[in-house]
């Protein structure tokens, strides 16, 4: 827990403080997630909606209530949906709902009943798929099979069946006929998420030059609030690249996504370097080599300048040149026999500095040897 929330002796003032910044980082982070996801629920609402209509104008179910189910959960709030993804758990709520169909009406209803009936969805789920998502849906959509009698439902029996195979097809179809760039939801992320690490760095500059602790706690608060961004960028490129394997259209994306899902992996390295490097900063501004801090202040400006320019060209797939420029002429001044002889704290700052320059530079792409040859020799 951190020291400015948790201490009874910090003043109120910073404590308040402290508060504000994990509030607001918070409703940042909602905000993001609605911002990020409004067209998937859209896109999953219309897909129910044509399940339900189709089932109930088509089949001539008067409540298909499985059709919008079915749809619903295969889409889910996720901006990146997989086809091959939406096939698995359409046909894990297809297999639960067919399963607890025949067994009902061999054995009935009841107690015991469900008991048998979620050990067969469970089992025949797990000889389907490696996951654990199939054999759940499986089991959970038979429980509400055995526990709702056939009347309760449109279309009755295996009435059920049918409306659950209409959701999964509409879930497909919807998510087929509106194709949409497959780095688009990567580079939104890996844009939000070198804003938020370059914010990091700034503070932790500002921390250092200004020898206020408060900002080298808002940086480590700010960071830690951070972590769901490089999640969901992580995530999303690893799913569009997964998909892009089952998808025609999307392959030719696949080096790119491949770089976006590398460029990721290094993001959060350099973040959590970062978050150390403001813990460390905390004792390391007790120096008095007051230059010594200023001039380590200003190599971390660039590198947080660099960050900006690198986030700038991943989200728009540009040239990152204009970033490794700026990250070179920050790695070069982060020499930690020329900043901090004498200070054994300054210089285990400048070492995770310039740890944190290799990171970013090979998400532009570089490689650890070429990264580390624009820092000075140790």
């Amino acid at each position: 827990m951190n020291s400015s929330t948790a201490d009874p002796a910090v003043p109120l003032g910073a404590r308040v403080a402290a508060a504000r910044t994990v509030v607001a980082g918070r409703a940042v982070e909602g905000a993001r997630r609605v911002r990020f996801s409004w067209f998937a629920i859209l896109q999953a609402a219309f897909a129910a909606a044509l399940a339900f209509a189709i089932s109930q104008s088509v089949l001539g179910h008067p409540y298909p209530i499985f059709a919008p189910i079915s749809a619903w959960i295969a889409l889910g709030f996720s901006e990146d949906r997989q086809l091959r993804r939406i096939l698995e758990i359409s046909g894990g709520v297809a297999v639960g709902i067919g399963l607890a169909e025949l067994l009902v009406h061999g054995i009935g209803s009841g107690a015991w009943q469900v008991g048998v009936v979620l050990v067969a969805a469970a089992l025949i789920g797990r000889f389907l798929d490696r996951g654990q998502l199939v054999a759940r849906l499986a089991g959970s959509q038979a429980i509400v099979i055995v526990g709702l009698p056939a009347t309760a439902a449109g279309g009755g029996g295996f009435g059920r069946l049918a409306d659950a195979v209409v959701g999964g097809l509409a879930a497909f179809v919807v998510v087929a006929v509106t194709p949409s760039d497959p780095r688009r939801w990567s580079r939104r992320h890996a844009r939000t998420a070198m804003v938020d690490l370059a914010a990091v760095l700034r503070l932790v500059a500002r921390g250092l030059r200004d020898r206020v602790a408060q900002d080298l706690e808002d940086a480590l608060l700010t960071g830690r609030s951070s972590q769901s961004a490089l999640d969901d960028w992580k995530s999303s490129a690893t799913d569009a690249r997964k998909n892009a394997r089952v998808t025609p259209l999307a392959r030719r994306y696949r080096p790119d996504l491949e770089q976006l899902e590398h460029a990721a992996v290094m993001a959060d390295r350099a973040m959590r370097n970062a978050r150390v490097l403001a813990r460390r900063a905390l004792t390391a501004i007790q120096t008095d080599d007051t230059t010594a801090l200023v001039e380590l202040a200003g190599a971390i400006d660039g590198v947080a300048d660099g960050v900006d320019d690198l986030g700038t060209a991943l989200s728009a797939g540009s040239s990152v040149d204009r970033a490794r420029t700026q990250l070179a002429a920050a790695g070069e001044r982060l020499d930690p026999y020329r900043l901090a002889h004498h200070d054994i704290r300054l210089q285990s700052l400048v070492l995770l500095a310039r740890s944190l320059v290799v990171d970013l530079f090979q998400a532009t792409g570089a490689s650890d040897s070429e990264a580390r040859d624009h820092l000075p020799p140790l």
